[in-house]
């Protein structure tokens, strides 16, 4: 096991209060693995990618839980341990890639510095303009290896000269280059349109199996998650509600909520009237007593209100809900 994420409690401090954006979050990541991490928006996805590298903002705290790298507990290390491993085992690709390109320095700058620091075959030349020049080719070859055109000329220009597209392959390049054991894709693709979305997808996927990497891979795009990922976890409300293999779940969700998610999908292959979730994501200031969907769910119960129903195992799919046992 590379990744055990168990019990994960994370909390914000706002001037609304408390919000309890991670409830016990628990999953696992295998070698050479992709999951896929799905939910809506403010289910906390981004929170838990962030928590597994520490890099949460200062209002923030991780209450209680473990992060199992590796048989590491990445809580219990200082900040010094725990940046060897944020650059050299455990790579993120983000978003917005105009948010993590600093416009000010050009692209060669910003590569050689990533492998200046964290590769230990350059950090261990001596000689500055050697090292330079071992980077620079290290970064060429990663950029030809994500198909980026003419690399030695992208790596003279500056960001705001680059396409989305182009911006998300050098941080692809970037991520990869490092040979981690783990990439954290937070909504890599999200901003790119449908063409670029599916090469960049196809890049990431060869890179993966080229190396046999782990991947987390975070969307709210269940059909980006079905065309990539081996297992998918639902997070709703700060929880995961279900995880499981990735046929399983999207041919047969066990959870109200993945039922609902899917029934919410357009489909192309039949006609079939689009049927949307009632009521709203709870305030996660004030979240509900017991389990967080009781108050969308069809099926609730009185336990659903009082109590955070415990993990099932049901045919080969884990789900917190009291349909499937648990008192």
């Amino acid at each position: 096991m590379l990744l055990s994420v168990r019990d994960l409690i994370v909390e914000f401090y706002t001037y609304r209060g408390v919000v309890h954006a991670l409830n016990g979050v628990s999953f696992d990541l295998d070698k050479g693995e992709v999951l896929g991490l799905a939910g809506e928006t403010g289910s906390g996805k981004s929170v838990t990618a962030f928590s597994i590298q520490r890099l949460l903002p200062a209002n923030a705290k991780i209450v209680s839980g473990k992060i199992l790298f590796d048989g590491i507990d990445l809580l219990e290390l200082r900040e010094e341990k725990m940046r060897e491993i944020r650059g050299q085992r455990i790579a993120t690709i983000f978003q917005d890639p105009h948010t993590y390109l600093n416009p000010v320095f050009k692209i060669e700058r910003q590569f050689l510095d990533v492998l200046e620091y964290n590769d230990p075959e350059i950090k261990a030349i001596r000689n500055k303009k050697e090292a330079e020049k071992v980077a620079f080719e290290k970064a060429v070859e990663m950029l030809k290896k994500v198909k980026m055109p003419a690399p030695e000329r992208v790596l003279k220009m500056y960001p705001h000269e680059l396409s989305g597209g182009m911006k998300q392959r050098v941080l692809l390049a970037m991520a990869y280059s490092l040979t981690p054991d783990l990439i954290i894709a937070d909504e890599a693709t999200t901003a790119l349109d449908v063409t670029i979305q599916a090469q960049v997808l196809e890049i990431m996927k060869e890179l993966q199996r080229e190396k046999n990497l782990s991947v987390l891979l975070i969307t709210h795009d269940l059909g980006v998650i079905a065309e990539n990922c081996q297992k998918v976890a639902i997070m709703y409300a700060g929880r995961v509600v279900e995880i499981g293999d990735i046929k399983k779940v999207l041919t047969s969700p066990k959870h109200p909520y993945t039922q609902g998610l899917l029934k919410a999908l357009p489909r192309t292959d039949k006609e079939v009237e689009l049927v949307g979730i009632p009521g709203t994501v709870p305030d996660l200031v004030n979240p509900p007593t017991g389990c967080a969907f009781n108050l969308r769910c069809p099926y609730a119960t009185e336990i659903c209100r009082i109590k955070a129903p415990p993990y099932t195992l049901e045919e080969g799919s884990t789900v917190a809900c009291y349909l499937y046992g648990g008192k």
